[in-house]
């Protein structure tokens, strides 16, 4: 900004609006378009006239070529300041010579003569100055070359000061209006760009905002779609739970009863037995008719089948109770063991051997962790998506590898004083570093149509990353198996 006080009028404007900022001149000019521009014809513009449009070319030029951190277009403004130094030298001898080449319509009159040999401009002496000073910086390498250099200090002085003056005092009013006019349609063209890159840059904002906003939507609309499914299942489940619990736990409290009272009358036969030993035909007929010794070794049996039975039923219906929680308004001090095995009690139907497919064997490795702070029916989502997509994975190992191991792996254990670590971990087939970089990602899935929805690894990131402040990492490979690793504070602050 040093060059404020050496520059024209005309170029001191453009830099301090900032419509041509010095350090940035390519940006905005085509220095070939603005060169053919102002090659107007000598037909129209005389001799003085072209000198003072090459002086004002070679100062622009010369600024460029200061500014300018491109070596190519430095080169080319070299060869430009050249060949415009090279038409001022002829120019500048043909009109003093008066050669009849340059199509005069009459020899310079004495007024013009003495602008250029006598005081106060000789002209004659600015422009061979002027041509010199350009010729010197000419010489300087671009490595030295910076807006300081007083060779560029002297041609922008000159150029907008007293050589300026000199060539203005000769050229003709329609010379002067005429590089104006010319002036004004470069800075029209400058202006229009910058408006067209504005108008671009702020086409392209808002194209990008509205995807954003589409994007957002399309989330929004999946989660409340995933939402209001988990919550109708919720619902279905606690219905269930509720019609289910209450005659399972009249029968299993009332077994424990019956098995008392089975040993009770076992014990009495048997006593019965011993004190009368020979009973009456009718006694010893009926005994023979029930096969009274297999009853008394059977019965035992059967109740003890029913209580396994109506434990195992209550267990089913315990786990589908913890599973249909749909308690997201409020954090509760969650058992994630509880949650773990309740989530596979309810797939072990998928668990266990099919037509085409062995067991799959879950292995679980609990380490000893503290109740945690969390959404446990959100967490009872993310263990069911998780053992799910181990599941199905283990599916396609089997119809390839029909003897292959299917194991699922289940391991806690403390990641620190705050914090608590759970693997999932299966023996499938993998995943490649292409389809592991995009598992996150909404709607992608690899499972067939119909198979998957793309939502299960999605929501799963939302509910551990943004709702538990927890993490989730994957590890996994083409052939050795996948492991989700999630880690989940004890706490939440």
């Amino acid at each position: 900004m040093a060059l404020k006080s050496c520059v024209s009028r005309s170029y001191r404007h453009l830099i301090e609006s900032g419509v041509l900022p010095m350090a940035a001149l390519s940006n905005y000019f085509n220095l070939e378009e603005i060169t053919t521009a102002r090659k107007i014809s000598a037909a129209v513009i005389n001799i003085s006239g072209r000198q003072r449009m090459l002086s004002q070319r070679t100062a622009f030029f010369c600024m460029r070529l200061v500014c300018s951190q491109n070596g190519v277009e430095r080169a080319k403004l070299r060869g430009n300041l050249l060949e415009a130094i090279e038409l001022m030298e002829k120019s500048h001898r043909d009109l003093i010579n008066t050669d009849s080449r340059i199509n005069l319509v009459s020899p310079p009159s004495a007024t013009v003569k003495a602008l250029y040999f006598e005081a106060p401009l000789y002209l004659d002496k600015q422009v061979r100055q002027y041509i010199d000073r350009i010729k010197a910086l000419l010489q300087v390498p671009d490595a030295e070359l910076m807006l300081e250099n007083p060779h560029l200090l002297y041609i922008i002085e000159a150029a907008g000061g007293e050589l300026l003056e000199a060539f203005d005092a000769v050229v003709s009013q329609y010379q002067q209006e005429s590089e104006i006019e010319q002036f004004e349609i470069d800075l029209k063209q400058v202006e229009l760009y910058q408006e067209s890159c504005a108008a671009t840059a702020k086409a392209e904002a808002q194209a990008a905002e509205i995807d954003r906003a589409l994007c957002e939507l399309k989330q929004t609309q999946a989660q409340l779609l995933h939402s209001e499914k988990m919550s109708s299942l919720g619902a279905l489940m606690a219905s269930i739970v509720h019609e289910i619990n209450n005659p399972v736990s009249f029968i299993y409290g009332n077994l424990s009863h019956a098995a008392i009272y089975t040993q009770d009358l076992l014990h009495l036969l048997c006593l019965y037995q011993k004190c009368y030993p020979n009973p009456c035909p009718d006694i010893t007929a009926k005994v023979e008719e029930i096969d009274l010794g297999f009853l008394v070794e059977d019965l035992p049996k059967v109740i003890s089948s029913m209580q396994m039975g109506s434990n195992r039923i209550r267990e089913i219906v315990k786990s589908m109770g913890n599973f249909s929680r749909t308690d997201n308004s409020n954090m509760t001090m969650c058992d994630l063991h509880d949650s773990i095995d309740s989530t596979v009690l309810i797939l072990r139907n998928r668990l266990n051997s099919q037509i085409d497919r062995r067991d799959i064997q879950v292995v679980k490795n609990y380490g000893k962790l503290p109740p945690v702070e969390c959404y446990s029916g959100q967490l009872n989502q993310v263990f069911m998506n998780l053992i799910t997509n181990a599941i199905d994975a283990l599916d396609e190992v089997s119809q390839n590898q029909p003897y292959a191991a299917l194991k699922i792996s289940i391991t806690t254990e403390l990641a620190g004083p705050e914090r608590v670590r759970v693997r999932i971990a299966d023996t499938g087939t993998g995943m490649t570093p292409q389809i592991k970089e995009r598992m996150f990602e909404q709607f992608f899935t690899t499972k067939k149509i119909g198979k998957g929805t793309g939502l299960g690894l999605s929501i799963v990131y939302k509910i551990l990353v943004e709702n538990h402040r927890g993490s989730l990492r994957c590890e996994s490979e083409p052939g050795k198996g996948t492991e989700f690793i999630i880690e989940l504070p004890i706490h939440q602050t």
